[in-house]
């Protein structure tokens, strides 16, 4: 079987031998745990709970939530790469990203961190397009998927309750949160790397 590329290091541009390489390679047991999540995530060996094509959009949807646009281009392909992805989704995807984007976290806290408080909109996919395109599991696992990046403090057995009502069985539940978490904490780690590979670069330019 042909090896999986580290998807961390695609995303950063991480070459082998280069100084991220290096830096990567003094927690090996973190990148191999990074990495096999995300093989776990979105290349399992049963897709009966949540399908290829429902975890590449919730992908693509949770990155453009975050706006990085080297891991927003990455799942738009893997979404768009996928032979069962019907064309339409891809454009209706990015667009309800971008109706649901905000900066956050939001949240509403409760006795002495009420001041604490950032309210904030509340994805709800009800456009046209969206409708036409998106079945009622999918728009409710974007729906879920908007509510733990942008609203974690208000997450809530209602919203869960919604997700059983459109179709998702409870291991498909449990998926979709396993995989805004993972993607949440790739995306941090990619930011950070290409902070890192930044300053390294300013750093070398400066010394020469």
């Amino acid at each position: 079987m042909t090896p999986v590329p580290d998807v961390i290091d695609t995303l950063v541009g991480i070459q082998p031998g280069s100084q991220l390489d290096r830096v990567r390679a003094l927690r090996p047991e973190a990148r191999a745990h990074a990495q096999g999540a995300y093989e776990a995530l979105f290349s399992p060996n049963d897709t009966s709970a949540v399908s290829l094509v429902e975890r590449n959009a919730v992908a693509a949807f949770v990155a453009a939530l975050h706006r990085v646009p080297v891991v927003v281009d990455f799942y738009a392909a893997t979404l768009a790469a996928h032979p069962d992805t019907p064309p339409a989704l891809i454009h209706v995807v990015g667009e309800e990203a971008a109706r649901a984007a905000g900066s956050g976290p939001y949240g509403l806290f409760r006795a002495e961190n009420a001041p604490e408080s950032e309210p904030g909109p509340t994805y709800v996919m009800s456009s046209l397009d969206g409708a036409m395109v998106l079945d009622d599991r999918l728009a409710a696992a974007l729906e879920h998927a908007h509510m733990l990046v942008l609203h974690p403090r208000d997450a809530s057995r209602a919203h869960l309750q919604a997700l059983l009502d459109a179709g998702w069985t409870t291991p498909g539940i449990v998926t979709l949160s396993q995989l805004v978490a993972f993607l949440t904490f790739q995306i941090r780690v990619v930011l950070g790397l290409s902070a890192l590979a930044a300053a390294t670069t300013r750093t070398d330019g400066a010394l020469a």
